[in-house]
């Protein structure tokens, strides 16, 4: 058991360093931008950032459990622990597994986001929901069991998807990133590709679960939140009018050069 342990630790380590760096990179990059905007912010009359300090110590800690599920299913995968095989990686096992697991986890994550929402389980999940106007730094200022059950998907997905690890970390990758610019607050995707009758969402649909609470429990896509009554009931409107003040700020820019 000791050499099992002793082989897991890289990849701990490694899963583990690459997230907080990633994290405070991507961080860093997406503020340095929001900073030339301040009109983009969604939430003009809270300013998330009071929290950062309490915010960075906290996912610097719960990165802790994110890191270890990656690293527990790479490590399972590449151990043969798993009850299927991963797929060879060809290009089309790549893009076939990459679709494949996104879909499964934004269902999982949905389930998962409303199972915390329940009065018997949100007082883990309460610590995530003090950042009412969410910041960059709040995407993983989460308590440790919060963290476990969101994050767990990449533990347990190895031993029933024959996802090839190049492909899981691929998906983590593309998670971190969707997962900080949807708590970042600041508004520059508003499109028709993110409303009615699109699948897709922007940052205003994660940003007003953090303000109303009670909607948008999904990740990638709106599709379980409008089949199930949870869309914020306003969220496509706020698409458009986000977008018509993105036109009207640009065409503004535009006359002031």
């Amino acid at each position: 058991m000791l050499d099992v342990l002793l082989e897991f630790l890289p990849f701990y380590a490694v899963a583990y360093g690459i997230n907080v760096a990633l994290y405070f990179a991507t961080g860093a990059v997406l503020v340095a931008i929001q900073n030339r905007h301040p009109e983009r912010r969604i939430q003009q009359n809270r300013r998330g950032e009071k929290r950062m300090w309490t915010e960075i110590r906290q996912s610097v800690v719960s990165l802790t459990v994110t890191a270890g599920c990656l690293a527990g299913g790479v490590f399972a995968s590449v151990k043969g622990w798993t009850f299927v095989a991963p797929l060879p990686l060809t290009w089309w096992s790549a893009i076939l597994m990459f679709a494949v697991s996104v879909v499964a986890f934004d269902a999982w994550f949905y389930w998962g986001h409303r199972l915390m929402h329940t009065r018997w389980l949100y007082r883990f999940h309460a610590e995530h929901h003090r950042s009412v106007a969410p910041t960059v730094w709040s995407t993983y200022s989460d308590d440790l069991v919060d963290a476990f059950v969101m994050q767990s998907y990449y533990l347990w997905a190895v031993f029933i998807l024959p996802i090839p690890v190049e492909v899981l970390i691929a998906h983590r990758l593309v998670d971190h990133f969707n997962g900080t610019i949807g708590h970042s607050g600041f508004e520059f995707y508003a499109s028709p590709f993110v409303r009615r009758p699109s699948p897709m969402v922007c940052v205003t649909f994660h940003d007003r679960h953090h303000s109303r609470f009670r909607y948008n429990f999904a990740n990638f896509f709106s599709v379980w939140d409008r089949l199930c009554g949870t869309l914020d009931p306003g969220y496509d409107t706020d698409v458009e009018e986000a977008e018509r003040s993105a036109a009207t700020s640009t065409a503004s820019s535009a006359r002031d050069v």
